[in-house]
């Protein structure tokens, strides 16, 4: 009786094995990144705001948890939300990036902070960051520094919809 349950715990450690790979894809690995940019500013000025779009290729919800990047002491993940009549930015504890679908960071919605930039950005200069999803898989991107006049042109103007 003994070695049944033996071959039967074996064959189904060998079971899940095999279609472990797709059970375990990270969040990572199923997001896409495109059209990442960071605003240039101003002499003085000591934040700045990345933006990009996040498009997520699987079958199952994911969400960006947090961000980081040696070119600032603090890296939040924002919005802006409309209160009694003002636009206000708030921090969020993650942005949601719904299956089959893209998640936008733009002007007036969720954005990256760099907060206490450690030196100036200077349009064509590259910011590292770092994305991490809920389930602990990173990203590693490089983000170009642009006006921020240029900044229309850097976003696909017909994705204004997807939240």
């Amino acid at each position: 009786m003994l070695s049944k349950f033996a071959s039967l715990a074996c064959a189904c450690a060998l079971f899940s094995t095999a279609y472990a790979p797709a059970a375990l894809a990270s969040a990572a690995s199923s997001i896409r990144i495109s059209h990442p940019y960071v605003t240039a500013v101003a002499p003085g000025q000591t934040n700045s705001a990345a933006f990009l779009v996040l498009k997520n290729t699987s079958a199952h919800d994911h969400a960006l948890v947090s961000a980081s990047s040696p070119a600032a002491e603090i890296v939040q993940l924002h919005t802006h939300l409309h209160v009694n009549g003002m636009m206000e930015m708030r921090q969020v504890k993650q942005i949601p990036i719904k299956a089959h679908s893209k998640t936008m960071l733009k002007h007036g919605g969720f954005h990256i902070m760099l907060i206490h930039l450690r030196k100036p950005l200077k349009p064509g200069e590259q910011v590292p960051l770092t994305l991490t999803f809920e389930d602990g898989s990173h990203q590693k991107i490089s983000a170009p520094v642009v006006k921020l006049s240029d900044t229309l042109k850097s976003m696909p103007m017909k994705m204004d919809r997807h939240h």
